[in-house]
C-alpha cells in the first residue's frame, strides 16, 4: 500500500484492518482444521461473509458441501439454524407463520427458519420454486413480511445454501430472481489424495466438526463488514466492473447477461477480497479473480452456447480478455477524484 494516500484513509483503518486480517485468519485455521485442503474455497466464503452476501456452493454429493457450511457458521459466535429442503417444505417454514392463540385471543408469530445470523439451507435445489422464492425479501431486503407485518432480521445475516447439480435426480433448478441474490456461487471441488488421506486419519472417530470452538462473534463480524464497506475503489476501476458487465449483456453467447445487482455484488466481494490481501484499496486483479464466482451462475446461456458445449465460465473468460483492465496510478489510493 505504498501509493495509499493518507488523507484518503479512515482514521480507524489501521486497527480495523487489523483486526480483520486476525479474524480472517482465526476462521480460515478453524474451518481448515475441518475442510482439508481447500484454502482458496474457505477465502472466497470467507470474501462472501466479509462483503456481507450469501454463498451458493454447489457440488457433487459427498464432497464436504454442508460440512464447509456448518463450519463455518460454528466458527461464528451467533445464532445458526439449518433448514433441510426437501419437496415437502412450505414456504411457512422457512419464513414463519401466524398461529392464532386461544388463550390470548390474538394472532401470534412464530419465527422461521430465516431468523438466525447464519442460516444454512441444505440442498435447496429439492425443494419446489414457491418454496425457494421464500427466501427473496429476507436476502435482499433483510425482513420478513408474513399477513402484513414485517420483521427485521438480525444483522449480520447469511444464508449459506448448498446445491447438487440440476441434472441430477430430484432437483428443481433455482429462478433466476433466487440466483441473483447469491453474492457467489463456489464448488468444493474433489480433494487431492493427500487431503483425502488426511481426512480418512482424521475423520473415522469423533467428528472434527464438533471441536471447532467460535473464534469471532457475530457482533464482530457485522463491525468489520462495515470496515470492508470503506475499502477504496477508483473510478477507473468502477468502470471496468461495468465494462465486464455490459461485455456479458452485449455478448451474443447468452441470452441474459448479468444484472445490476450483480455489478454490485462483484464490486462488494471485490472490496472483501482486497481487505483480506491486506490492502485498503481494490484493484483489477480482483475483480478478476472473483468475476467466475460472482457472475457465472446468474447468467443464460444461448440454445447455440449450450449445444456447442460452452459454458457460463468460459463465456466470462472471454468477456474480461476483451474487455481492457486499467493500470498505473489509476487504480490506486493516490488516485484523485478525477479517476
Amino acid at each position: 500500500m505504498s501509493d495509499a494516500n493518507p488523507a484518503a484513509r479512515t482514521p480507524q483503518a489501521g486497527g480495523d484492518f487489523a483486526a480483520l486480517t486476525a479474524t480472517a485468519a482465526a476462521l480460515q485455521t478453524a474451518i481448515e482444521s475441518v475442510i482439508e485442503g481447500k484454502a482458496e474455497v474457505v477465502r472466497a466464503a470467507l470474501a462472501v461473509l466479509f462483503a456481507g452476501g450469501h454463498l451458493l456452493i454447489e457440488d457433487v454429493p459427498g464432497v464436504g458441501k454442508t460440512m464447509l457450511s456448518k463450519t463455518l457458521a460454528r466458527a461464528i459466535d451467533g445464532t445458526v439454524r439449518r433448514i433441510q429442503f426437501t419437496p415437502d417444505l412450505l414456504p411457512s417454514d422457512v419464513t414463519g407463520v401466524s398461529i392464532f392463540n386461544q388463550n390470548t385471543r390474538e394472532f401470534e408469530f412464530r419465527p422461521g427458519g430465516v431468523f438466525a445470523n447464519i442460516v444454512v439451507g441444505d440442498e435447496i435445489n429439492r425443494a419446489s420454486p414457491k418454496t425457494q422464492s421464500a427466501l427473496l425479501e429476507c436476502m435482499e431486503e433483510r425482513q420478513v413480511t408474513v399477513d402484513s407485518s414485517t420483521y427485521q432480521l438480525d444483522e449480520p445475516f447469511m444464508v449459506i445454501a448448498t446445491q447438487n447439480p440440476i441434472e441430477m435426480e430430484g432437483t428443481y433448478p433455482l429462478p433466476e430472481a433466487q440466483r441473483d441474490r447469491f453474492m457467489a456461487r463456489i464448488s468444493m471441488g474433489y480433494p487431492v489424495p493427500s487431503s483425502e488421506l488426511a481426512m480418512l486419519a482424521g475423520h473415522t472417530g469423533l467428528s472434527p466438526l464438533e471441536e471447532v470452538e467460535p473464534v469471532t462473534s457475530a457482533a464482530e463480524v457485522a463491525k468489520l463488514i462495515d470496515v470492508v464497506r470503506g475499502v477504496f475503489v477508483a473510478p477507473a476501476v468502477q468502470r471496468y466492473a461495468v465494462d465486464i458487465a455490459t461485455a456479458t449483456r452485449r455478448s451474443p453467447e447468452l441470452r441474459l447477461g448479468v444484472s445490476p445487482r450483480a455489478t454490485l455484488h462483484l464490486m462488494r466481494a471485490a472490496k472483501a477480497w482486497a481487505a483480506l490481501e491486506q490492502r485498503d484499496y481494490v484493484v483489477p486483479d480482483d475483480l478478476q479473480r472473483l468475476a467466475s464466482s460472482v457472475l457465472a451462475h446468474r447468467l443464460l446461456l444461448a440454445p447455440e452456447a449450450a449445444m456447442g458445449g460452452r459454458s457460463a465460465e468460459q463465456v466470462i473468460d472471454s468477456a474480461l480478455r476483451a474487455v481492457p483492465a486499467p493500470t498505473g496510478r489509476a487504480v490506486g489510493r493516490s488516485v484523485d477524484s478525477g479517476g
